[in-house]
């Protein structure tokens, strides 16, 4: 299968070229010239197939031959060697933990399968890679630890100063070996503009190879579709509509669960749930499309103003407003009700949400509020473990929340890492003089 990118002024490539490109040489984003659909037999089985079996028989399809079904199924196993729970709070309303990886965020599924495909993809070649990522909290420590002393592949992460947790921050600023750190005097969509920037500088692509690990790169979304097909699949049987809220701000993951929708998977309506940052419900809402600065919130992963995989949802459904309506709707949900949703589950479940996941849990009540008529089965996606978020989650509960050890031991690391203001000069010329110098890693 092909890719071709969003902008349309660039060649179709490989499955290959897409994934070590990242991003088209056009500034678009590259998609597959169609979406594949899974087999009626595979549907059959799905309720009794394992996580591991599940990313296989997906992965096979998706990726249509480029990759052979023993690597394929290595780098599954590899990958998904955590549990992935489907938590029941009653018995219509599901909680999809991802948070079984090892840095407690559903990062670590597309992080670590994307580190092991690229892996794949250079190991042949005398190819250096220098993977960069822009992260809102919890994507630079999946990636970070998914590519850690891979060979031939060094990594860059910015982050936005003073706007992660402290122990995303730890876990960003303390790996060392080939990871280095760039703290970024704005927001998460300045560290995203410097990323998007340096991958089409002809300045920079002369002396670096780039590649990134953002969900602008076609390898993140894909391993994140094999989620949904799991839950959703043990959920078939109940024979009621499936709405699945996804904690909204880059809208990679909610991509990811479209795509899986066009490959067959039978979900009755996605909820893009969002903060403050409310860019797409207003889209869904008004069909116009008005990006801006993000918000700082509660729920700092979602703090995105200008969403990079929106126009990945816009080929997935023609540009049209109202294709994308028969399939998704969104609600932004205020500081204030994210905090109620947490007390509210905690007392009535004796259940600990973190920010995001309470947006999704209120997202999905205020759908089911709006469509009373309607019954269904609910799932609500908890993205990062609620002790990354300690202090608030602590304060908000009147609780104080265990840490795991494997989070804990980051508190005491020493943190390291470069600060650079939000312009692209200071970036290209650490990136440039990094060539010369080997200063990454």
């Amino acid at each position: 299968m092909n890719y071709f990118s969003t902008n349309r002024k660039a060649p179709m490539v490989s499955l290959k070229e897409a994934v070590l490109n990242g991003l088209a040489p056009d500034g678009g984003l590259y998609m597959p010239e169609h979406i594949p659909t899974m087999s009626s037999d595979f549907f059959a089985k799905l309720s009794k197939m394992s996580f591991q079996e599940i990313a296989f028989e997906v992965g096979r399809v998706l990726f249509d031959g480029e990759i052979d079904d023993a690597t394929l199924q290595k780098i599954g196993n590899q990958s998904f060697d955590f549990p992935v729970p489907l938590v029941p709070l009653d018995d219509a309303t599901f909680v999809l933990e991802l948070f079984g990886g090892p840095t407690l965020a559903f990062k670590d599924f597309a992080a670590r399968f994307m580190a092991r495909l690229i892996g794949h993809a250079i190991a042949d070649s005398n190819t250096e890679l220098t993977i960069l990522v822009a992260t809102s909290g919890d994507t630079g420590s999946a990636v970070a630890h998914g590519f850690y002393n891979v060979p031939g592949i060094r990594v860059c992460i910015l982050y936005p100063s003073r706007r992660v947790s402290d122990l995303q921050e730890k876990q960003l600023t303390t790996m060392g070996g080939t990871i280095t750190a760039l703290e970024i005097q704005g927001t998460f969509d300045d560290c995203q503009k410097l990323v998007k920037q340096a991958l089409v500088d002809p300045d920079v692509t002369r002396v670096l190879r780039l590649g990134s690990a953002n969900s602008i790169n076609i390898a993140r979304l894909f391993p994140q579709t094999f989620y949904y097909f799991f839950a959703v699949g043990q959920l078939l049987n109940r024979g009621l509509p499936i709405v699945v809220s996804v904690p909204s701000g880059n809208v990679g993951n909610l991509s990811a669960g479209l795509i899986a929708k066009q490959m067959g998977l039978p979900v009755h309506r996605f909820i893009a749930a969002t903060n403050a940052n409310s860019i797409l419900p207003e889209y869904l809402a008004a069909g116009e499309y008005v990006p801006r600065p993000s918000l700082a919130t509660l729920s700092n992963a979602m703090d995105v103003g200008n969403p990079s995989n929106f126009v990945r949802m816009l080929e997935l459904y023609h540009h049209s407003v109202q294709e994308m309506r028969e399939a998704v709707c969104g609600y932004s949900v205020s500081e204030e009700k994210t905090k109620a949703m947490m007390r509210e589950v905690y007392e009535k479940y004796g259940y600990v949400l973190d920010p995001h996941g309470a947006v999704g849990c209120a997202a999905l009540a205020q759908y089911r509020a709006e469509h009373s008529e309607e019954r269904n089965i609910g799932i609500f996606l908890e993205t990062a473990h609620p002790a990354k978020f300690k202090e608030s989650v602590d304060e908000i509960l009147g609780e104080d929340i265990q840490i795991p050890p494997r989070l804990q031991a980051y508190a005491a690391k020493e943190k390291h890492s470069i600060l650079l203001s939000k312009d692209y000069a200071p970036f290209k010329s650490f990136l440039v003089n990094s060539a010369i110098g080997g200063q990454l890693g």
